[in-house]
């Protein structure tokens, strides 16, 4: 802004207006106006010309020279200069004319002469006085000077066209920076743990009130200056501001307008960017909150599984139970819950992470309920084992009393029949207290506790023995009672002399209505292991889950897919949903039939023969292939349902299942249910560790892998957009992954090449058996949705004609695959070794496979050639001899190849190009 020119009075813009509103702009006399330079001048003038609005602006600008103390040759300097640097629409040009007499008749001679000289367009009139101007302008559009009445102070116009340019700069500054950081927030990648969220939750809250700040800073500098620009209309009520302070006036009124847009704009966008962090905090404290109670549940239930002692007396099962319940305290199940109830809640509350909050929900469910149902069996054991221990408690404390009643019966008083009937019935009293501690049914006991009784209960051979006693001495005192025998001498036994015998211990009860004198053959730790009940409860909970997702299939196909056709319901179908059944379902009801009419009952048949589980998922490992057609279809299932899931056919179908969730929920399932099925296999690796039928399972597990990564990589192969080829003719997709790609080409423009070894190519890699591709990962939103992937092709290699090099030097993650010998060289990078080593070893088997392939074919045409015949033999015979002594080292391929003359071998030369590219493969 060339303010400071202004103030030097050389010309002004007063405000006022001609008669038909035209802006009136003034050159006052001064007397240093020719030495202003031309550029300044043209500033100013520009500068002026500006402020008005563009509707006054067009109807063009009238100027006034005042020169009537001058000479004409300052008339004529300032016309010159007005012709030539004047940016504006001129209308008229008014020019108080020298009032000195001669001054005035050369400038009355100078106009007439130099008119033409100024090139101007518009009238030129020479005034002699004010009162002249007065005719053709109002004076209360004229200032003082000119002999109006218009009120203009040049320093407090210069004062307000200051503010006014200083506030419009603070509105584009603040404007500027409010874009700036909304660019930051927008190019903010999340971080990955609680910390750096609420440090980058914090930073960015700080520079928002910053900018807050400023913004009030900036809308309180406007308010102030349109409350100074008003100031003379709210003095003095008789005041009018010009039609320059009104425009001014609304100048400053669009920069705060303009102001508050950009607040605005700036507010709603912070308010969802604040809002996604906040969610990303959230998320982060979930899943940490999630991993702590994950480890710990699985630590306890760990230590769980390794609790197998049951006790060998009261006190021990009583100090087990307290042990039990002090890691129950422990298991925080509580707190799985609560987080499992606060995931649900971020959910509901439209987190923009469920897909990744959902999942461990269930995990979580999954773990209380598995620990809770461990905890209630290791109860249920130990509650049994106190039981039990209680009863042989009592069970010893009547062996004791039976061995003390026998040793107090004296036998000089059982001599007599009299005294021979007493102890017999003492005996058969003692004898009936066995049914009071429920000692009198064998068979009984022995179903009660079979899974936890051990032959180390001494208790039961115990009870033997004293049954044995007791039935000896009924047999001698029946005898006495029945006939009298001579006297013998007395001799009563000690009460701890109990008879001994080594009979060896029994396996079964020893008679049917007797008292408890067996012992058993199971074992406690057999069936209190965690394999005989993990196990078991995990095909238990296969098979159920099993019938229940049938059975959600089955409800899905009739209460949906069939209502389609139904004529009654057709009104009801959006016209977006019409014919598109195949698109919303799928191949659902071809997985529906595979598990309806076959899987299902394969898995029930392994209730009896467990060993069996493993087999059935290795017999049905291509049936299963079905998901990943069902897998591909998805996305496309899921735009339709965005379309048309709030029509009302779908509400009624819903309520005429009374079902809970929604179709898409349902349509989920099959998805969910492929990977169960490698958690339930895990699950049972875990349970028969060094087991039989362990190698099983682990070939089931790595099938049900195989089967997951397969659907993983198709879905990430149907995103392969602008290749013109059809992929299903490239063979199998055997990896996907994303790389750094460097090329190095021999031919082409060096600094191509040189560029190319350091600036690294994000790619996305598909190897197939026929072919490689090499594509880019683009990332879009859809309809408002989560991000989708696409690759878009870039480049492709036949396997039939590359190379690899398993090293790099420099860099152990680094590979090359080169093209037509070296001439096209791709150094890969992989983000770790293994995932390197993993790729080397497929192309590996790709180029060995095709080597073998072609082997046989290759050596037999080649055989064929009469002058090629003895030196492919002995590139073959080195070839075979190298796995078992060091060779020495070969020709160049191409050198190797020059022996022979390609004239002569016209025919033979498809098998060359691929002889050399096997002999690249294994000799470099």
């Amino acid at each position: 802004c060339p303010l400071p020119l202004a103030c030097s009075q050389c010309l002004g813009l007063p405000g006022g207006r001609g008669k038909d509103g035209a802006p009136i702009i003034t050159f006052p006399e001064f007397a240093g106006f020719s030495e202003i330079p031309d550029e300044d001048f043209l500033n100013v003038v520009t500068y002026l010309t500006s402020i008005p609005s563009l509707e006054a602006a067009s109807i063009g600008f009238i100027i006034i020279i005042d020169r009537r103390r001058d000479k004409w040759s300052a008339v004529k300097a300032s016309l010159t200069r007005i012709a030539g640097a004047f940016p504006g629409n001129l209308q008229l040009v008014f020019v108080l004319r020298p009032s000195r007499f001669i001054q005035r008749a050369i400038a009355d001679i100078g106009i007439k002469l130099y008119r033409d000289d100024f090139k101007m367009k518009v009238p030129i009139i020479m005034l002699n006085s004010v009162s002249d101007l007065h005719g053709y302008i109002d004076k209360c559009q004229l200032t003082r000077e000119l002999g109006g009445t218009l009120e203009y102070g040049h320093s407090q116009w210069i004062h307000h066209r200051t503010a006014i340019e200083n506030f419009a700069m603070t509105v584009k500054t603040t404007a500027q920076m409010l874009q700036t950081f909304g660019t930051d927030l927008a190019e903010t990648e999340l971080p990955n743990d609680v910390q750096c969220t609420e440090d980058l939750l914090s930073a960015h809250t700080d520079h928002h009130s910053k900018l807050k700040d400023e913004l009030k800073l900036a809308v309180k500098q406007g308010a102030t200056l349109l409350t100074c620009i008003r100031e003379p209309v709210t003095r003095s009520a008789n005041s009018k501001l010009s039609p320059d302070e009104l425009e001014n006036v609304a100048t400053v009124e669009r920069l705060l307008a303009q102001l508050d847009e950009t607040e605005k704009a700036f507010d709603q966008f912070w308010t969802r960017h604040h809002l996604k962090l906040e969610q990303c905090l959230q998320l982060r404290h979930f899943e940490h909150d999630f991993r702590e109670v994950k480890l710990t549940l699985d630590n306890l239930m760990e230590a769980q599984a390794g609790f197998s002692d049951v006790g060998d007396s009261v006190s021990r099962v009583e100090h087990l139970l307290r042990e039990q319940k002090q890691l129950e305290e422990k298991g925080q199940v509580c707190k799985a819950q609560t987080l499992a109830l606060h995931g649900e809640q971020l959910i509901q509350n439209n987190h923009y992470a469920v897909d990744s909050i959902r999942p461990k929900c269930v995990e979580l469910r999954r773990i209380c309920d598995d620990f809770t149902n461990e905890t209630k069996k290791k109860y249920d054991i130990l509650g049994k084992s106190l039981e039990l221990h209680k009863q042989l408690d009592k069970a010893s404390q009547w062996c004791e009393a039976g061995i003390y009643l026998l040793a107090s019966q004296a036998v000089d008083k059982c001599q007599s029949q009299e005294g021979a009937e007493t102890a017999l019935v003492e005996i058969e009293k003692f004898l009936a207290t066995a049914k009071e501690h429920q000692l009198s049914n064998p068979k009984e006991f022995y179903n009660q506790f079979d899974t936890i009784l051990t032959p180390e209960i001494k208790i039961l051979q115990k009870l033997e023995d004293v049954q044995e006693m007791f039935d000896k001495r009924q047999v001698s005192l029946k005898k006495l009672a029945a006939k009298q025998t001579r006297p013998v001498q007395p001799v009563a036994p000690h009460p701890e002399s109990s008879p001994k015998r080594a009979s060896p211990k029994t396996t079964r009860p020893a008679g049917v209505g007797g008292p408890l004198i067996f012992a058993s053959r199971y074992s406690i730790q057999y069936y209190s292991t965690p394999y005989f009940f993990s196990f078991s409860h995990i095909i238990n909970e296969l098979i159920e889950t099993e019938r229940v997702y049938v059975e959600e299939l089955q409800s899905i196909i009739e209460g949906y897919a069939s209502e389609m056709d139904n004529p009654s319901l057709l009104h009801l179908i959006p016209s977006m949903l019409q014919n598109k059944k195949d698109i919303l379902f799928g191949n659902l009801p071809e997985i529906y039939d595979f598990h309806n009419r076959i899987f299902l009952k394969e898995l029930e048949n392994c209730i009896e023969n467990p060993e069996l589980l493993a087999r059935c998922f290795l017999k049905r490992k291509e049936d299963l292939q079905i998901y990943e057609k069902y897998c591909q279809n998805k996305p496309r299932s899921e735009a339709l349902w965005r379309q048309c899931g709030d029509s009302i056919f779908f509400q009624e179908c819903q309520r005429k299942l009374d079902h809970k969730l929604s179709l898409d929920a349902y349509l989920l399932k099959p998805v969910q249910r492929i990977t169960k099925y490698q958690l339930l296999l895990k699950e049972m690796l875990k349970c028969s560790k060094n087991s039989e039928g362990t190698a099983e399972l682990e070939e089931a597990l790595a099938t049900v892998l195989d089967i997951i990564k397969s659907v993983n990589d198709s879905m990430h192969q149907i995103a392969i957009t602008g290749y013109e080829g059809d992929v299903g003719e490239l063979g199998k997709l055997l990896m996907q992954g994303s790389f750094n790609v460097w090329t190095d080409h021999k031919k082409g423009h060096n600094k191509v090449k040189d560029l190319a070894r350091f600036k690294p190519m994000q790619r996305h890699l598909f190897l197939y058996t026929k072919m490689l591709l090499f594509c880019k990962k683009r990332e879009e939103n859809t309809d408002g949705h989560e991000k989708t992937a696409s690759y878009s092709f870039k480049n492709s290699l036949k396997m039939s004609t590359v190379g690899i090099t398993e090293n790099v030097k420099g860099d152990n993650k680094k590979f090359e695959i080169w093209y037509n010998g070296r001439e096209e060289v791709y150094i890969i990078q992989a983000s770790s070794v293994e995932l390197k080593n993993t790729w080397i070893s497929e192309i590996r088997k790709v180029l060995t496979g095709q080597l073998e392939a072609c082997r046989g074919k290759t050596q037999c045409d080649l055989m064929m050639l009469p002058s090629f015949c003895s030196c492919c033999l002995t590139f073959l015979a080195v070839k075979n001899s190298l796995s078992a002594s060091v060779s020495p080292p070969l020709p160049s391929p191409p050198l190797f190849l020059s022996f022979f003359s390609f004239s002569y071998f016209t025919q033979a030369r498809k098998q060359l190009i691929q002889f050399e590219s096997i002999y690249f493969y294994f000799f470099l």
